[in-house]
């Protein structure tokens, strides 16, 4: 078989024209096919972007599938409900026994390159385990400061594995406001408290319009999100309310109220 390149020589000599026009018409071959590949990356990075933001692959799913029976073991050991607390973590328990037999000990991508995981699996498990023995004792609010433990666990498993779901945007407010809560009363004791409070309401207030700009269309879609939403942002305007009006005793009272809408958010959504 002929070189290509001597064929590519004969033609030439063959052909004075060919050796004139054959750079400038291989210099715009490349151009266009460096456009061409320029384009099709574009369009690939779009796509795994769409990806990462929906977090379509098999083990992000099955934590997904498994995160609601999580979600009503830590809202029922806040509300101190003991019955329905046992039942919660039992289920949560089964739920992720199977996932982690699932995928253990192969995991497939993006998970697959990550050393921790199998590991993590098994400390989210052995959180399960140890909430259950304080939920079966009674000691329910420490069993829910336990479980907040696996939350952490499972957020920077994805952290590590460049997943994004929308529990992330959920756990990004309950921190703010977390901090928000935890911290008020002595912020409000200082000379400029108020403004002081008023500056972490503004993060919190932030976050709260994420929850609903990164809702994916079937949490858009539920009928109880927009409630649940209005409910949040309700709470959020009364604290600005109070805090405007330098009124302690008001904001005080908004502060405890928090909570509630966004627990109820989180059991449904989180």
């Amino acid at each position: 078989m002929a070189d290509p390149n001597t064929r590519r020589i004969e033609s030439v000599a063959s052909n004075p024209r060919a050796a004139r026009s054959g750079p400038r018409r291989a210099t715009g071959e490349r151009r266009t096919g460096i456009m061409k590949l320029v384009q099709r990356l574009v369009f690939s990075v779009g796509c795994l972007a769409a990806v990462g933001a929906q977090a379509a692959d098999a083990v992000t799913d099955a934590i997904q599938a498994a995160y609601p029976a999580y979600r009503a073991a830590l809202f029922r050991t806040n509300s101190k409900s003991q019955a329905q607390s046992e039942a919660a973590i039992v289920q949560a328990r089964q739920d992720w026994q199977a996932l982690y037999d699932r995928f253990s000990a192969k995991p497939p991508a993006p998970y697959d390159r990550d050393p921790e995981f199998a590991a993590t699996l098994a400390k989210v498990a052995g959180v399960y385990a140890k909430a259950e023995s304080e939920i079966r004792e009674t000691r329910l609010a420490q069993a829910h400061e336990t479980l907040e433990q696996a939350r952490d666990l499972m957020a920077d498993l994805r952290r590590r594995n460049g997943v994004v779901t929308y529990s992330d945007h959920m756990n990004a407010y309950h921190a703010e406001m977390e901090h928000l809560t935890s911290e008020a009363s002595r912020l409000l004791s200082m000379p400029n408290g108020f403004m002081l409070v008023m500056a972490r309401l503004g993060a919190l207030e932030y976050l709260s319009q994420r929850l609903r700009s990164d809702a994916p269309k079937q949490i858009l879609s539920d009928n109880e999100f927009a409630p649940m939403t209005q409910a949040v942002d309700a709470s959020l305007a009364a604290l600005r309310t109070a805090l405007l009006s330098q009124d302690q005793t008001g904001a005080i009272k908004a502060i405890g109220q928090l909570k509630t809408p966004y627990s109820r958010m989180f059991l449904r959504f989180g």
